[in-house]
């Protein structure tokens, strides 16, 4: 990958994730039967964002979209969420070496009751990733939230 600065990814460098993809949580509130929603990545005009779509037939999961871009004066690439209950934030990314991050572990649009990181694997062929989300109560010890696994239909 290409990288800008200090480590950022260049928007470029975000094309492993273009396309359209199954989404699969594997947790306590999501019944195997219907749990696959979908989850849709495209390049905003111009090519320098992207904007991620996503929705789930999972009552306990929030449909949203999220606008994913190099922050050229932080020197980071950030996703900007929102999601159907409403909730907004803000998530530092990275996608290196086959491993995609997000984690916000500082308030921004919301009050910052918990910390939440997700890290995701790609698989060598680039059609899975398999990642968990993991949340933190005090900024140090982190706990398994659940898992979600992305597989590429387009």
């Amino acid at each position: 990958m290409t990288r800008r600065r200090h480590g950022a990814p260049a928007p470029e460098d975000l094309e492993a994730l273009i396309g359209e993809w199954s989404v699969e949580p594997v947790a306590p509130w999501a019944s195997p039967a219907d749990a696959r929603g979908r989850a849709v990545f495209a390049w905003l005009p111009g090519g320098r964002f992207i904007v991620q779509r996503w929705e789930t037939p999972v009552p306990a999961a929030p449909d949203g979209i999220a606008i994913i871009g190099v922050h050229e004066g932080a020197d980071a690439c950030l996703q900007h969420y929102f999601d159907s209950r409403g909730v907004a934030r803000i998530y530092e990314m990275d996608l290196r070496d086959g491993v995609w991050t997000l984690s916000r572990t500082t308030p921004d649009f919301s009050p910052l009751e918990f910390s939440q990181r997700f890290t995701g694997r790609f698989a060598d062929d680039g059609r899975t990733i398999d990642g968990a989300w993991e949340l933190s109560h005090d900024g140090a010890r982190w706990e398994h939230d659940f898992r979600l696994i992305y597989r590429r239909t387009t």
